[in-house]
């Protein structure tokens, strides 16, 4: 009796979630819109639970905060006035600590930032790049060619070597000469240093626009997808206002916009400082920003500050600094997210300086550009 297979429709029905797993979705969100403040996420939540009843008498808020304490989300801190004095009884009777996420929180926060912005990219097993160069590498192509004069016996392919004599020789008679090997062609793995560099000034909040949080998530996606995928490549992440420092991947869920103007030179300077000290071949700067250098520090430690339109004396800096990571291999990727005509001539000149590249990319779409730009880089030898 035959039996008909085929596919079967029915209605789309979106799995059953807890009501842990419901808030907790929104909770990721809103603990990256608040730069890591618990308390500020929770008043969130609470609002929205009162306009969308996300909640019941059964499961409140209050219980899923007590479950993220119980998941090891968070973490409840009592310091000495907070856990009680001489005569109370402590924490344990309802002395309040801060409350604050736990490096597993931060981790599931970086995950999640690479789901939203990269897709699901799965860990791979040996986490090295290519370099897009066929030879005796290390990475397997798919493709085949015929033996050559010291190639390893390891890279041969031993099914369409004797596929290859049996269609030459007959299976008659079994031979198997030089001329019948196939080799399965492999390509050299390289590393990549990447410095990310985020611009931190006020400007980046301004106009009623966060354009800090999607510059946030792109830098957590970013060192997500390095540190699992590709452990042998090395990102750096420095941050850019008045000056310029380098944060640990660890702070990003942290990460706020403060009264700064913008010292691009600074930043540049630290980011090669960062790179020359790396021994890999292949090294590239990410340069996130919204407007225009407006600051510089000078010898005497002042700064020299002028807001006001394009100032020639900042902006040369800037092109000396394009140059000198030019004459360094360094090439400079800038994702530009604001829209400003004069600005995007200036990033034009900029890139034209180092021969790097940029993209005028608003907000939308600044995660892919970025992970199409890093994997375009690694199947290449940067120069």
């Amino acid at each position: 009796m035959n039996t008909r297979k085929g596919f079967r429709f029915s209605t789309y029905e979106a799995p059953e979630q807890t009501p842990f797993e419901k808030l907790f979705d929104i909770f990721q969100e809103l603990i990256t819109h608040t730069s890591g403040d618990f308390d500020e996420a929770i008043d969130w939540l609470r609002e929205l639970d009162k306009e969308y009843e996300l909640t019941d008498d059964e499961y409140t808020i209050d219980d899923f905060i007590e479950e993220l304490k119980a998941k090891g989300y968070i973490q409840e801190e009592f310091d000495d006035d907070a856990a009680g004095g001489e005569g109370d009884e402590g924490d344990e009777n309802g002395g309040k600590g801060n409350i604050s996420i736990t490096a597993k929180m931060e981790r599931l926060i970086r995950q999640r930032a690479l789901d939203q912005i990269f897709g699901k990219i799965k860990r791979s097993g040996s986490g090295n790049h290519k370099t897009g160069k066929s030879g005796q590498g290390d990475e397997h192509t798919g493709d085949f060619r015929e033996y050559r004069y010291g190639d390893g016996l390891e890279h041969i392919s031993m099914t369409e070597s004797l596929k290859n004599a049996q269609i030459n020789h007959g299976i008659g008679s079994f031979q198997l000469n030089e001329e019948d090997l196939v080799v399965e062609d492999t390509q050299h793995k390289a590393q990549m240093s990447t410095v990310l560099m985020i611009d931190i000034s006020h400007s980046m909040i301004l106009y009623g626009e966060d354009r800090i949080t999607p510059a946030k998530k792109v830098a957590m996606a970013l060192a997500e997808l390095i540190t699992t995928r590709y452990p042998k490549d090395t990102l750096d992440i420095l941050v850019f206002g008045n000056d310029a420092w380098p944060i640990p991947i660890k702070d990003l869920p942290y990460l706020k916009v403060g009264p700064y103007h913008t010292n691009t030179v600074a930043g540049l300077q630290l980011a090669m400082d960062i790179l020359r000290r790396k021994r890999n071949t292949n090294k590239q700067i990410f340069m996130i920003t919204d407007g225009k250098p407006s600051c510089l520090r000078l010898p005497d430690g002042t700064y020299y500050k002028n807001s006001v339109g394009l100032d020639d004396y900042i902006v040369e800096k800037c092109y000396n600094m394009a140059r000198q990571a030019r004459k360094l291999h360094i090439p400079i990727t800038t994702f530009m997210i604001a829209q400003d005509a004069y600005l995007m001539q200036f990033i034009r000149h900029f890139t034209e300086a180092n021969k790097g590249k940029a993209f005028f990319t608003g907000l939308k779409g600044l995660g892919e550009m970025i992970f199409e730009d890093y994997e375009n880089n690694r199947r290449k030898r940067l120069k």
